[in-house]
Formats: structure tokens, sequence, C-alpha cells
């Protein structure tokens, strides 16, 4: 009796672990496939219109500076102008008197009163334009011909973009290009002409942009000018982070959804980038066609996946 509780003791127990041996595996198979799905998000191919360009500095100049110059050895009376100043063509600007008048001061006068000597010359402007620069005060002495100031001729301000030359192919003169000023502010500006020739470093090329602004434009001013390679008025393209790529970045493809479970590594064709987007040349994806754009990243040439809003 003894040994056959023993055997029936036995027999319990390796009932009681057969039946628990059978039903761990199928919940470790339930678990394995739900860990096998990667949860992400999806989108569909858009129609966009989309403009490939590229920005490049643009530096405001003004081409033509008059030189205002002393026409004779003598003193400065007067200076009508300051730094930053408006002046119109015939404008006063100085005078002048010269060393021998004031020498001889007025003993000729009091020699002869019909003999109207001053010994003054006055100095106007001779066109419209900003003073940029102004080198003598009121009683300095100067010499003929020297420098008492600066004016930069307003109708000759232009901005001067430094293009590569392997773009050259992209600016045509009269073309309309946007110049993107510090700040925000946006110009439309027109293609002059080219300098004839290109710095030797960095082999760029001066192109100069007439432009029309209400308001004054400081020289030196650096902004950004933005020239048009292609537009596509209507095209396929998804969003970048959709597209993925090798090390190299030689080859892209995307994660299409054959079903609402299982993602596949699609090869793609890629075109212009703007905005955020990219387009896509090859495949010609349709409306209804899904693509990964979160989740995508590592997955296997065929995923199972999981929807997830």
């Amino acid at each position: 009796m003894k040994f056959k509780h023993i055997y029936l003791f036995a027999g319990l127990l390796t009932l009681l672990y057969s039946c628990k041996g059978n039903t761990q595996p199928a919940d470790d198979a339930g678990e394995a496939e739900t860990a096998a799905q990667t949860p992400v998000t999806v989108t569909s191919v858009a129609d966009s219109a989309m403009v490939d360009y590229i920005d490049l500095s643009a530096t405001s100049v003004f081409q033509q500076k008059n030189i205002v110059k002393a026409n004779a050895n003598g003193y400065i009376q007067k200076v009508n102008i300051l730094p930053g100043h408006y002046v119109n063509k015939g404008e006063f600007l100085f005078s002048i008197k010269t060393k021998e008048a004031q020498s001889i001061g007025n003993s000729i006068n009091v020699l002869d009163t019909t003999f109207k000597f001053s010994g003054i010359n006055k100095i106007k402007a001779a066109g419209n334009g900003y003073v940029t620069q102004l080198n003598h005060q009121q009683g300095d002495y100067v010499q003929d011909g020297e420098q008492l100031a600066v004016i930069s001729d307003r109708s000759s301000f232009v901005f001067v973009m430094q293009l590569p030359y392997e773009l050259r192919s992209y600016v045509k003169n009269n073309q309309t290009v946007q110049l993107i000023l510090p700040g925000g502010e946006k110009l439309t500006a027109q293609v002059s002409s080219s300098m004839p020739a290109v710095d030797s470093l960095s082999q760029t090329q001066g192109i100069v942009l007439k432009v029309n602004s209400a308001n004054p434009i400081p020289e030196n001013l650096v902004a950004k000018a933005r020239i048009i390679k292609s537009i596509r008025p209507h095209t396929l393209s998804l969003p970048k982070s959709a597209i993925l790529s090798n090390e190299t970045q030689t080859e892209f493809w995307v994660m299409k959804l054959i079903n609402p479970t299982t993602a596949v590594k699609t090869a793609i064709t890629k075109g212009i980038e703007a905005g955020g987007r990219v387009e896509i040349l090859t495949p010609k994806f349709s409306a209804n066609d899904k693509i990964v754009v979160t989740g995508n990243y590592g997955l296997a040439d065929t995923a199972k996946v999981k929807i997830v809003e």
C-alpha cells in the first residue's frame, strides 16, 4: 500500500508538469507575435508644387562715387554737409577762401571800391547721392585738387552677387532674382550685368543686381539672393522622414504597406527637395498607397507593423 501511494503521487506530479509544459509555449508564441509588430504611422503621396533653388550672398554697393575736390589753395570757410546727408545735384557743399585773399584781406577793396574781390570759391555737388565720406572741416587748409568729401551716386546703387562659375547657366541678363534682406524683407531684383573676371580663390563671378526699394538701403549690407534652378508645378512628393538610404546615400527606398500589417522595402528615385518634402520620380505611387513615415528606421525588407494614430 505504501508503494502504491508513492506511485500515485509521482503520477500526479508528472501530469501537472505536462499540463504546464503544454500551455506555456502558446503564451510565449502570442507574446512573440505581438512584439514583432513595430508601431508606425503612415502617409500617402501628395501632388505638390516644388521649387529647387540655391541661396547666394549679395552685397550692396554704390558703383559710382563722386570725389569732391578743392578748386584752389586756401582755407575752408564753410561746410554745408555732414556724413550720411543726401545732397542734390548743384547743391552748395563747401566754400574756400584762397590763401592770397586770406593774406591780403580787404586791402584791394579799400584801394578800389568798384573792384568786388572776395577770394571765396564755392563748390557744388556734381550729382545726387549720399555723403559717405567727409575729409575736412571748417578752418582746414587744403591744396588745389585735394579730396574734401565722397558722394555716393544714388542711381548707381546695386547688389553684387557672388555666383560660382559652374552655376552660370542658371543666371541670364534681365532675369528676376529675389533678394532676402536681414530681418526677412524681400525685394525683387533684376540681373543687370556680370563682372568680366572671377575671384582666383573662390572661383565666383560678380553678378550685378539692380533693385528698386522705397526705403534707403545702406552700403555693404549682405543679403541672400535666391536663384531658381527648376520648378515643378505638379509633382508627387513625400515627407523627408519617409525616405531611407544606405550609408553612402547612393540608394534610396521607402517602406510601403502591402496590407494593414506588412510593409515591404520599395526602391525609389528622388527628385528635388524643398520645404521638408522630396519629389518621387519613380515608381509612380497612387494616392491609395500607404507609406511608413515614422518607425521605419531599421525595418527589415518585409516587416510586421502596427499602424498607430
